[in-house]
């Protein structure tokens, strides 16, 4: 097993991050067009903590090697999203794991964002990490494959951040002009 760790600050608030979470995958983000689907499963609030729970189909399509899509015969892969937004506790904790080829090799990935501690009314805490775990007769291809799946999830992890900083700026803007739209609406009225 491969463990990849990674720690950034948004700056924009928890409120504007976690909505624009929602938004992740969305045309504004140009660095995650291997997503082709987000399909909602399942949404309801805990009644007792008031958490929004949350569970989400993602498909992707990815650039295989010919040899691996000879074998399996398709670029297609699935994962599987539940997230936990805490209003109360101002925390979203998202957490994924691969359903396609999960015998083969297994990704789980937590997700949290959090107002960060030194400036929490206007930055955002995000921490990922990621177990990655080949599994299969020999140890050293098995090695070889976890080491290879931690760099390109690196690489990935990397681009969704910047795909995502884009999502937030646009977010900010499709807000701020609302905003500014409704509060010109009420003075001619």
């Amino acid at each position: 097993m491969k463990i990849f760790e990674s720690n950034c600050i948004f700056n924009y608030s928890w409120e504007d991050v976690s909505r624009a979470n929602w938004r992740k995958y969305c045309a504004w983000n140009t660095q995650s067009t291997h997503v082709i689907a987000v399909d909602t499963i399942s949404r309801r609030v805990d009644p007792q903590t008031g958490i929004l729970i949350t569970e989400r189909l993602i498909t992707c399509r990815q650039a295989a090697p010919k040899w691996l899509k000879a074998i399996f015969g398709t670029e297609e892969s699935y994962v599987r999203e539940v997230s936990y937004v805490d209003p109360k506790n101002k925390s979203v904790t998202m957490k994924s794991t691969n359903l396609t080829l999960n015998n083969l090799l297994s990704v789980q990935e937590t997700v949290t964002y959090t107002p960060a501690p030194e400036n929490p009314a206007t930055k955002t805490l995000f921490k990922q990490d990621a177990q990655i775990t080949a599994y299969g007769a020999f140890s050293r291809i098995c090695n070889a494959i976890e080491e290879f799946s931690v760099e390109r999830f690196g690489q990935n992890a990397k681009k969704g951040r910047e795909g995502f900083e884009a999502v937030l700026q646009m977010s900010q803007k499709a807000f701020r002009d609302l905003r500014e739209g409704n509060i010109r609406q009420e003075a001619e009225q």
